[in-house]
Protein backbone atom coordinates (compact mmCIF):
# COMPACT_ATOMS: atom_id res chain seq x y z
CA UNK A 1 0.00 0.00 0.00
CA UNK A 2 1.12 3.65 -0.83
CA UNK A 3 1.64 6.73 1.69
CA UNK A 4 -1.11 7.90 -0.12
CA UNK A 5 -3.43 5.15 -0.43
CA UNK A 6 -2.66 4.16 3.24
CA UNK A 7 -3.76 7.79 4.16
CA UNK A 8 -7.02 7.83 2.31
CA UNK A 9 -7.93 4.95 4.07
CA UNK A 10 -7.20 6.17 7.80
CA UNK A 11 -9.09 9.38 6.40
CA UNK A 12 -12.11 7.04 5.41
CA UNK A 13 -12.71 6.38 9.14
CA UNK A 14 -15.45 7.85 11.00
CA UNK A 15 -13.50 8.29 13.98
CA UNK A 16 -15.22 11.19 15.64
CA UNK A 17 -14.47 11.16 19.25
CA UNK A 18 -14.24 8.71 21.01
CA UNK A 19 -14.82 6.11 18.45
CA UNK A 20 -12.21 4.51 15.96
CA UNK A 21 -14.88 3.04 13.78
CA UNK A 22 -12.36 -0.13 13.32
CA UNK A 23 -9.46 1.86 12.46
CA UNK A 24 -7.26 0.16 14.89
CA UNK A 25 -8.25 -3.20 14.00
CA UNK A 26 -6.86 -2.23 9.80
CA UNK A 27 -3.86 -0.92 11.99
CA UNK A 28 -2.65 -3.88 13.80
CA UNK A 29 -3.35 -5.69 10.68
CA UNK A 30 -1.48 -3.73 8.72
CA UNK A 31 1.29 -4.09 11.41
CA UNK A 32 0.89 -7.59 11.82
CA UNK A 33 4.69 -8.47 12.24
CA UNK A 34 4.53 -6.10 15.72
CA UNK A 35 2.72 -7.20 18.47
CA UNK A 36 0.04 -5.51 20.24
CA UNK A 37 -2.16 -5.13 23.20
CA UNK A 38 -5.68 -3.68 23.23
CA UNK A 39 -6.19 -1.23 26.63
CA UNK A 40 -10.08 -0.24 26.39
CA UNK A 41 -11.50 1.59 29.28
CA UNK A 42 -15.07 3.11 29.43
CA UNK A 43 -16.23 4.41 26.04
CA UNK A 44 -12.18 5.03 25.02
CA UNK A 45 -10.48 2.68 22.44
CA UNK A 46 -6.44 2.38 22.81
CA UNK A 47 -3.53 0.19 21.33
CA UNK A 48 0.05 -0.12 21.86
CA UNK A 49 1.69 -1.66 18.94
CA UNK A 50 5.62 -2.73 19.49
CA UNK A 51 8.29 -5.21 18.52
CA UNK A 52 11.74 -5.99 20.21
CA UNK A 53 14.38 -5.40 17.38
CA UNK A 54 17.13 -5.32 19.83
CA UNK A 55 18.37 -4.61 23.36
CA UNK A 56 18.79 -0.78 22.94
CA UNK A 57 16.48 1.67 23.61
CA UNK A 58 12.65 2.18 23.34
CA UNK A 59 11.59 4.60 21.25
CA UNK A 60 7.39 5.19 20.34
CA UNK A 61 5.82 6.79 18.31
CA UNK A 62 2.17 8.34 19.69
CA UNK A 63 -1.17 9.83 18.40
CA UNK A 64 -4.64 9.95 18.07
CA UNK A 65 -7.17 8.54 15.54
CA UNK A 66 -10.12 10.48 16.64
CA UNK A 67 -10.92 13.57 15.42
CA UNK A 68 -13.25 16.13 16.12
CA UNK A 69 -16.74 16.61 14.31
CA UNK A 70 -16.51 18.02 10.50
CA UNK A 71 -19.24 20.86 10.98
CA UNK A 72 -21.12 22.17 7.93
CA UNK A 73 -20.68 23.86 4.48
CA UNK A 74 -17.98 21.49 2.57
CA UNK A 75 -17.15 21.63 -0.39
CA UNK A 76 -16.49 17.88 -0.56
CA UNK A 77 -17.34 14.79 2.20
CA UNK A 78 -15.31 15.20 4.92
CA UNK A 79 -14.51 11.85 5.38
CA UNK A 80 -14.39 10.68 1.46
CA UNK A 81 -10.24 13.02 0.77
CA UNK A 82 -9.96 14.52 -2.16
CA UNK A 83 -6.58 15.61 -3.81
CA UNK A 84 -7.12 18.80 -5.22
CA UNK A 85 -3.91 20.88 -6.52
CA UNK A 86 -1.24 18.79 -4.05
CA UNK A 87 -3.77 19.03 -1.29
CA UNK A 88 -5.76 16.11 0.68
CA UNK A 89 -9.21 17.41 1.73
CA UNK A 90 -11.01 15.31 4.56
CA UNK A 91 -11.62 15.75 8.56
CA UNK A 92 -7.91 15.19 10.18
CA UNK A 93 -5.95 15.09 7.35
CA UNK A 94 -3.70 17.50 9.82
CA UNK A 95 -4.43 16.68 13.21
CA UNK A 96 -3.65 13.95 12.87
CA UNK A 97 -4.04 11.01 10.84
CA UNK A 98 -0.87 12.58 8.56
CA UNK A 99 1.23 11.78 11.29
CA UNK A 100 -0.81 8.89 12.34
CA UNK A 101 -0.30 7.60 8.53
CA UNK A 102 3.57 8.89 8.15
CA UNK A 103 4.72 6.75 11.60
CA UNK A 104 2.62 3.62 10.77
CA UNK A 105 4.30 4.10 6.91
CA UNK A 106 7.90 4.36 8.70
CA UNK A 107 7.22 1.45 10.76
CA UNK A 108 5.60 -0.85 8.44
CA UNK A 109 9.06 -0.12 6.33
CA UNK A 110 11.52 -0.91 9.35
CA UNK A 111 13.66 -3.93 9.06
CA UNK A 112 16.09 -3.50 11.91
CA UNK A 113 16.30 -0.79 14.59
CA UNK A 114 18.88 -0.67 18.02
CA UNK A 115 16.04 -1.75 20.28
CA UNK A 116 12.20 -1.79 20.56
CA UNK A 117 10.03 0.18 18.38
CA UNK A 118 6.92 0.87 19.20
CA UNK A 119 3.50 3.37 18.61
CA UNK A 120 0.77 4.24 21.55
CA UNK A 121 -2.46 5.10 19.84
CA UNK A 122 -6.13 6.33 21.21
CA UNK A 123 -9.42 7.74 20.14
CA UNK A 124 -9.97 9.81 22.63
CA UNK A 125 -7.36 13.03 22.41
CA UNK A 126 -9.72 15.72 21.52
CA UNK A 127 -12.33 15.12 24.40
CA UNK A 128 -11.69 14.64 27.94
CA UNK A 129 -8.85 12.04 27.30
CA UNK A 130 -9.43 10.91 30.47
CA UNK A 131 -9.30 7.23 29.58
CA UNK A 132 -6.62 7.37 26.67
CA UNK A 133 -2.94 7.94 26.44
CA UNK A 134 -3.04 8.25 30.38
CA UNK A 135 -4.14 4.53 30.83
CA UNK A 136 -1.65 3.26 28.03
CA UNK A 137 0.92 4.64 30.04
CA UNK A 138 -0.27 2.94 33.62
CA UNK A 139 -0.12 -0.08 32.10
CA UNK A 140 3.44 0.42 30.28
CA UNK A 141 4.79 1.54 33.86
CA UNK A 142 2.93 -1.85 35.64
CA UNK A 143 4.62 -4.22 33.12
CA UNK A 144 8.10 -1.91 33.28
CA UNK A 145 7.96 -0.86 29.37
CA UNK A 146 7.96 2.64 29.28
CA UNK A 147 9.55 4.23 26.25
CA UNK A 148 12.59 6.31 26.46
CA UNK A 149 11.94 8.53 24.21
CA UNK A 150 8.91 10.00 22.09
CA UNK A 151 7.83 11.43 19.32
CA UNK A 152 4.09 12.65 18.92
CA UNK A 153 3.34 13.23 15.41
CA UNK A 154 0.88 16.66 15.97
CA UNK A 155 1.01 19.15 13.49
CA UNK A 156 3.88 21.38 14.62
CA UNK A 157 4.96 22.98 11.26
CA UNK A 158 4.25 26.66 11.24
CA UNK A 159 5.02 27.98 7.41
CA UNK A 160 6.56 25.31 5.41
CA UNK A 161 6.92 21.34 6.66
CA UNK A 162 9.44 21.04 8.96
CA UNK A 163 10.31 24.92 10.47
CA UNK A 164 9.37 23.56 13.69
CA UNK A 165 9.03 21.19 16.33
CA UNK A 166 7.61 21.32 19.83
CA UNK A 167 10.02 20.39 22.79
CA UNK A 168 7.49 21.15 25.45
CA UNK A 169 4.13 22.95 25.84
CA UNK A 170 2.31 25.47 28.45
CA UNK A 171 -0.23 24.57 31.32
CA UNK A 172 -3.95 25.66 31.26
CA UNK A 173 -4.96 27.29 34.49
CA UNK A 174 -8.87 28.05 34.29
CA UNK A 175 -9.94 30.53 36.67
CA UNK A 176 -13.56 31.64 38.35
CA UNK A 177 -14.02 34.72 40.36
CA UNK A 178 -17.21 36.11 41.65
CA UNK A 179 -17.49 39.19 43.41
CA UNK A 180 -20.93 39.11 45.59
CA UNK A 181 -22.54 42.67 46.04
CA UNK A 182 -26.23 43.19 47.33
CA UNK A 183 -28.70 44.04 44.46
CA UNK A 184 -31.13 47.21 44.72
CA UNK A 185 -32.45 50.48 42.75
CA UNK A 186 -30.12 52.05 40.78
CA UNK A 187 -31.69 55.33 42.45
CA UNK A 188 -30.71 54.57 46.14
CA UNK A 189 -26.61 53.48 45.27
CA UNK A 190 -26.16 54.36 48.92
CA UNK A 191 -28.69 51.20 50.02
CA UNK A 192 -27.14 48.52 47.73
CA UNK A 193 -23.74 46.97 47.58
CA UNK A 194 -22.15 47.05 43.65
CA UNK A 195 -19.65 44.25 42.87
CA UNK A 196 -18.63 46.35 39.37
CA UNK A 197 -18.01 49.11 41.46
CA UNK A 198 -15.95 47.16 43.94
CA UNK A 199 -13.69 45.25 41.17
CA UNK A 200 -13.02 48.37 39.09
CA UNK A 201 -10.18 49.40 40.99
CA UNK A 202 -8.24 46.12 40.56
CA UNK A 203 -10.04 45.29 37.05
CA UNK A 204 -6.61 46.78 35.26
CA UNK A 205 -4.12 44.56 37.22
CA UNK A 206 -6.27 41.47 36.20
CA UNK A 207 -6.40 42.08 33.36
CA UNK A 208 -3.32 40.26 31.01
CA UNK A 209 -1.35 40.61 34.12
CA UNK A 210 2.05 38.60 33.37
CA UNK A 211 3.11 36.18 36.46
CA UNK A 212 6.55 35.81 34.90
CA UNK A 213 9.05 36.80 32.49
CA UNK A 214 9.12 33.63 30.16
CA UNK A 215 12.45 32.16 29.91
CA UNK A 216 14.46 30.27 26.68
CA UNK A 217 11.47 28.04 26.19
CA UNK A 218 8.25 30.29 27.25
CA UNK A 219 6.78 32.98 26.50
CA UNK A 220 5.58 35.22 30.03
CA UNK A 221 2.46 33.19 31.59
CA UNK A 222 -0.48 35.81 30.77
CA UNK A 223 -4.04 36.09 32.41
CA UNK A 224 -6.42 36.47 29.81
CA UNK A 225 -9.80 37.57 30.72
CA UNK A 226 -12.24 35.16 28.49
CA UNK A 227 -15.86 36.27 30.12
CA UNK A 228 -17.25 39.14 32.63
CA UNK A 229 -20.98 39.80 33.18
CA UNK A 230 -23.23 41.23 35.99
CA UNK A 231 -26.49 42.14 36.29
CA UNK A 232 -30.00 41.45 34.20
CA UNK A 233 -29.43 43.94 31.41
CA UNK A 234 -31.33 46.66 32.60
CA UNK A 235 -30.49 50.12 33.55
CA UNK A 236 -32.83 50.32 37.18
CA UNK A 237 -30.98 47.28 39.14
CA UNK A 238 -27.38 47.45 40.64
CA UNK A 239 -26.28 43.31 40.30
CA UNK A 240 -26.08 41.30 43.27
CA UNK A 241 -22.77 39.58 41.51
CA UNK A 242 -20.31 39.74 38.98
CA UNK A 243 -19.15 36.78 37.30
CA UNK A 244 -15.21 36.71 35.92
CA UNK A 245 -13.66 33.89 33.80
CA UNK A 246 -10.24 34.28 33.03
CA UNK A 247 -7.52 31.64 31.39
CA UNK A 248 -3.74 31.20 32.10
CA UNK A 249 -1.51 29.33 29.98
CA UNK A 250 1.34 28.67 32.25
CA UNK A 251 5.04 27.61 31.79
CA UNK A 252 6.93 25.99 34.28
CA UNK A 253 7.75 29.61 35.99
CA UNK A 254 3.89 29.84 37.32
CA UNK A 255 1.83 27.47 39.19
CA UNK A 256 -1.69 27.91 40.03
CA UNK A 257 -0.84 28.51 43.42
CA UNK A 258 0.66 31.61 42.14
CA UNK A 259 -2.64 32.42 40.53
CA UNK A 260 -4.51 31.77 43.59
CA UNK A 261 -2.15 33.90 45.42
CA UNK A 262 -1.80 37.12 43.00
CA UNK A 263 -5.58 37.13 42.88
CA UNK A 264 -6.95 36.61 46.53
CA UNK A 265 -4.24 39.31 47.36
CA UNK A 266 -6.26 41.84 45.25
CA UNK A 267 -9.48 40.66 46.32
CA UNK A 268 -8.79 41.22 50.03
CA UNK A 269 -11.73 42.97 51.96
CA UNK A 270 -14.13 42.04 49.03
CA UNK A 271 -16.95 39.50 49.35
CA UNK A 272 -14.84 36.90 46.92
CA UNK A 273 -14.81 33.17 46.03
CA UNK A 274 -11.98 31.95 43.62
CA UNK A 275 -12.23 28.30 41.68
CA UNK A 276 -9.11 27.30 39.63
CA UNK A 277 -8.69 24.19 38.04
CA UNK A 278 -5.44 23.03 36.02
CA UNK A 279 -6.43 20.51 33.08
CA UNK A 280 -2.75 20.53 31.91
CA UNK A 281 0.72 20.84 33.42
CA UNK A 282 3.40 22.57 31.52
CA UNK A 283 6.47 20.52 30.54
CA UNK A 284 9.71 20.65 28.53
CA UNK A 285 11.89 17.90 26.82
CA UNK A 286 15.81 19.52 27.30
CA UNK A 287 17.09 21.21 24.31
CA UNK A 288 20.07 18.72 24.50
CA UNK A 289 18.17 15.82 24.70
CA UNK A 290 19.05 13.07 22.29
CA UNK A 291 15.81 12.71 20.82
CA UNK A 292 15.67 16.50 19.61
CA UNK A 293 19.09 16.16 18.58
CA UNK A 294 18.15 13.08 15.78
CA UNK A 295 14.79 14.27 14.89
CA UNK A 296 16.28 17.74 13.99
CA UNK A 297 19.15 15.58 11.94
CA UNK A 298 16.12 14.12 10.35
CA UNK A 299 14.41 17.18 9.50
CA UNK A 300 17.72 19.13 8.04
CA UNK A 301 18.14 15.84 5.83
CA UNK A 302 14.99 16.21 4.42
CA UNK A 303 14.32 19.68 3.92
CA UNK A 304 18.33 21.21 4.25
CA UNK A 305 16.72 23.49 7.00
CA UNK A 306 17.57 23.38 11.14
CA UNK A 307 14.10 23.43 12.60
CA UNK A 308 13.52 26.31 15.41
CA UNK A 309 12.31 24.60 18.54
CA UNK A 310 9.20 25.48 19.97
CA UNK A 311 6.27 25.48 22.87
CA UNK A 312 3.59 26.99 21.20
CA UNK A 313 0.47 26.23 21.18
CA UNK A 314 -2.67 24.80 23.33
CA UNK A 315 -2.00 20.77 24.73
CA UNK A 316 -1.54 17.25 23.41
CA UNK A 317 -0.60 13.91 24.17
CA UNK A 318 3.12 14.67 25.26
CA UNK A 319 1.84 15.89 28.55
CA UNK A 320 1.20 12.30 29.44
CA UNK A 321 4.37 11.41 28.44
CA UNK A 322 6.77 13.86 30.16
CA UNK A 323 5.02 12.73 33.34
CA UNK A 324 6.19 9.69 33.20
CA UNK A 325 10.18 10.87 32.59
CA UNK A 326 9.75 10.33 28.74
CA UNK A 327 11.74 12.49 26.70
CA UNK A 328 8.96 13.57 24.22
CA UNK A 329 8.68 16.14 21.63
CA UNK A 330 6.64 16.38 18.59
CA UNK A 331 6.98 17.18 14.65
CA UNK A 332 4.13 16.97 12.20
CA UNK A 333 2.76 18.81 9.19
CA UNK A 334 1.64 22.17 8.83
CA UNK A 335 -0.95 23.20 11.60
CA UNK A 336 -3.14 25.87 9.67
CA UNK A 337 -6.55 24.11 9.03
CA UNK A 338 -7.07 21.94 12.18
CA UNK A 339 -10.71 21.73 13.03
CA UNK A 340 -11.47 23.81 10.43
CA UNK A 341 -14.14 23.52 7.48
CA UNK A 342 -12.27 22.05 4.29
CA UNK A 343 -9.16 20.72 6.77
CA UNK A 344 -6.39 20.19 4.32
CA UNK A 345 -2.76 18.84 4.29
CA UNK A 346 -0.16 18.83 1.52
CA UNK A 347 0.29 14.86 0.42
CA UNK A 348 4.32 16.17 -0.09
CA UNK A 349 3.91 16.63 3.62
CA UNK A 350 2.75 13.64 4.80
CA UNK A 351 5.73 11.71 2.44
CA UNK A 352 8.31 14.22 3.71
CA UNK A 353 7.05 13.24 7.33
CA UNK A 354 7.20 9.48 6.71
CA UNK A 355 11.34 10.47 5.18
CA UNK A 356 11.58 12.24 8.33
CA UNK A 357 10.33 8.93 11.00
CA UNK A 358 12.11 6.57 9.04
CA UNK A 359 15.91 8.89 9.09
CA UNK A 360 15.54 8.57 12.79
CA UNK A 361 14.63 5.13 12.98
CA UNK A 362 17.69 4.04 10.98
CA UNK A 363 19.99 6.42 12.67
CA UNK A 364 18.60 5.74 16.22
CA UNK A 365 21.28 5.05 18.65
CA UNK A 366 19.96 6.06 22.15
Amino acid sequence: MTTQELFFKLLRYKSITPNDDGAFDFIKDYLSSYEHTIIDVEDTKNIFIYKRFGDGPHLSFAGHIDVVPPGDDWDSDPFEPILKDGKVYARGTQDMKSGVCAFIQAMKKTENFNGTLSAILTSDEEGDATYGTIEVLKHLKKIDFLPNYAIVAEPTSEDEFGDAIKIGRRGSINGYLEIQGKQGHAAYPEKSINPISKISPILQMITDHFFDKGDDNFAPSQLVVTDIRAGMEVTNVTPANLKMMFNVRNSTNTTKEDVQSYIEGLCQGLNFSLKLTQGSFPFVTKRDSYIVKVLQDALKEVNGKTAKLSTVGGTSDARYLSKYGIDSIECGVINDTIHSVNERCGMDEVEKLEKVFLHVIENFKG
